[in-house]
């Protein structure tokens, strides 16, 4: 009675650590719609089509692709998803932030940022301090819409400043309170900074996350956002531990999460980065 009661026991056990190998991340994994080079652009509906067949339910949209909220929202639901982030254009935030802020409630978003400089690889101080004053406003405008603005930092802001980086100083001139920022794990890691050291050290100031991995051997330590292509790699297959910047973001509260590949190859690299996040135990 004693073997099979411990025979029992085992089973039981056993049965949760295959539960728990096969359960999904807490929070919905969405994906970038850019990253199908753009397919947004040039063929809609099958693109959407296509993403819909990988299992996504939430997506982040890249301007408005020259829609109207209600129609953006209207195609999104015939292919069974909805958006919950967006990026615009710097310029868009700098002239009419009033007017973006009215696009995204229409749209529905809890949040939408910028995702670059107009400086980008040369900016310096004075390009932080012109940045942070203009993203504060942004900030403002979209909180009295009951939404949050991020920036999408792409790995130039973390040049060394004085005794930090020029990321510091963005953190520093902009308001806690109406600036949150969104981590692209690849671009920080590009820039030789710990992901999950920067969650940590500022755990109120990031709402989402981009997913993506960096093949193994590429260096880095690099601040630029330079694109090449055959640096990236499917979740799970490169340098970057995705599963622990995950969790540590789950922790400090992060809710928003997308996957975007950004190599030349997203039809074969995307369905492995699924299937990765889809098996691996959280």
């Amino acid at each position: 009675m004693k073997i099979l009661r411990h025979l029992l026991t085992s089973l039981v056990v056993i049965a949760g650590i295959v539960q728990a190998a096969a359960s999904e991340f807490p929070l919905p994994v969405g994906l970038e719609l850019e990253s199908f080079n753009g397919g947004m652009h040039n063929d809609r509906s099958n693109t959407l089509e296509k993403v819909h067949r990988l299992g996504f339910k939430v997506v982040e949209l890249v301007g408005d692709y020259g829609l109207s909220p209600d129609e953006i929202k209207a195609e999104l639901q015939s292919h069974g998803l909805r958006a919950t982030s967006a990026h615009f254009p710097y310029t868009r935030f700098r002239d009419d932030p009033k007017g973006v802020a009215a696009e995204c409630a229409a749209l529905g978003l809890p949040i939408a940022g910028c995702p670059s400089m107009p400086q980008r690889d040369d900016l310096d101080e004075q390009g932080v301090l012109k940045a942070a004053e203009m993203f504060n406003r942004a900030g403002k405008a979209m909180s009295e819409k009951g939404m949050k603005f991020f920036y999408h930092p792409h790995g130039y802001e973390f040049k060394p400043h004085g005794a930090g980086t020029l990321f510091d100083l963005l953190m520093e001139k902009t308001d806690p309170k109406l600036v949150y920022f969104q981590m692209d794990v690849y671009w920080i890691v590009h820039a030789g900074v710990d992901p999950v050291k920067l969650l940590k050290r500022d755990p109120d100031r990031w709402v989402s996350m981009h997913l993506k991995d960096m093949r193994k051997g590429v260096p880095t330590g690099e601040f630029n956002g330079h694109v090449i292509q055959g640096n990236f790699a499917p979740l799970g297959q490169g340098q970057i531990d995705t599963v622990g910047v995950m969790r540590t973001a789950h922790e400090i509260g992060v809710k928003s999460y997308f996957i975007e590949d950004e190599s030349a190859s997203p039809d074969k690299g995307i369905p492995q980065s699924v299937q990765f996040l889809r098996t691996v135990a959280w």
